[in-house]
């Protein structure tokens, strides 16, 4: 099987590539510049790819997008993240559809961002969208893909959670004050927090691209979330810190920015529901667990 892959030097793209190595799988890494063997040029802002490279591959995987968790969101950094996503996931499908041999898979990244801050609510695949930035951008990234869906290619949004892993992402910002012992929840701490372990996460994407049933959004998070509150418990816990030190959610707001309301104040709690029907086992559905394999802590 060969696939091409945006977002090839994120945390996910990374960690991906080890894992479809291992499942006999060829990677096409698509880049913005630059291309060896088995990558292709693509320059999402004008359009512009070497479709050469691309010939025959039965499917892509589109992971890339400005990082969203890194500075405050200014109308700039907030018009990068839209941008990057959405007009950068049109432009890419507009060249799969010139493909003279079109992928059977368009697998591309979303978020749980989607369903924006809900409380208590349990949401799957079908719960409406939420209000604001994040759901609005979610919104308009999924649809980019419509042109592809309509073509009868089949697509997966993956709506990933919050993805844990030592090399990036959230968790290592996370353990930042406990390492300092000023560990501790963040606002009330009762906001649910949608994780799932990077292994977990590269397998979905693998599942998601041979399983031929599965189509549209899919969440990718352990079936298991937790209160923010849970969260720090179970990560002091497993790092033997304490957690008396709360961040207050003015002094999160003072120094994140809009970007504390919807990261690390709202609360989402939602269930992978269409990816468990489909069949896909987690291999770390409990929180400890899954801190101690990423954290590489027996």
């Amino acid at each position: 099987m060969k696939v091409a892959l945006t977002g090839s030097s994120g945390l996910i793209g990374s960690n991906l590539i080890s894992f479809l190595s291992k499942k006999d799988v060829t990677v096409s890494k698509i880049l913005r510049e630059n291309p060896e063997d088995k990558k292709v040029s693509w320059k999402p802002e004008s359009g512009d790819w070497d479709s050469a490279f691309a010939g025959g591959i039965a499917g892509i995987v589109h992971l890339a997008g400005e990082n969203i968790a890194s500075g405050k969101w200014t109308r700039k950094k907030k018009e990068k993240i839209r941008n990057s996503r959405i007009e950068g996931t049109r432009r890419l499908c507009e060249h799969i559809l010139k493909l003279p041999t079109p992928p059977s898979v368009f697998v591309c990244a979303s978020a749980i961002g989607y369903y924006g801050n809900r409380g208590m609510e349990f949401l799957n695949e079908i719960s409406s969208r939420g209000t604001g930035f994040l759901p609005d951008v979610c919104l308009g990234w999924e649809e980019a893909t419509e042109s592809v869906s309509k073509a009868g290619i089949r697509v997966v949004n993956l709506r990933f959670g919050i993805a844990l892993s030592k090399d990036g992402g959230a968790l290592p910002k996370m353990m930042t004050p406990f390492k300092i012992g000023m560990g501790g929840k963040a606002g009330s701490g009762t906001q649910y927090m949608s994780w799932v372990d990077i292994d977990d996460v590269t397998g979905a994407i693998y599942h998601a691209l041979v399983t031929d049933s599965l189509k549209g959004p899919v969440n990718v998070t352990a079936p298991n979330p937790v209160t923010n509150k849970e969260f720090t418990d179970t990560l002091g816990k497993v790092l033997n810190r304490p957690t008396v030190v709360p961040l207050p959610a003015f002094a999160a707001r003072l120094a994140f920015g809009e970007m504390a309301n919807d990261l690390l104040l709202a609360s989402t709690k939602v269930a992978p529901k269409k990816l468990s029907d489909s069949g896909y086992e987690f291999q770390y559905p409990e929180l400890e667990n899954a801190l101690k394999h990423v954290l590489s802590i027996d």
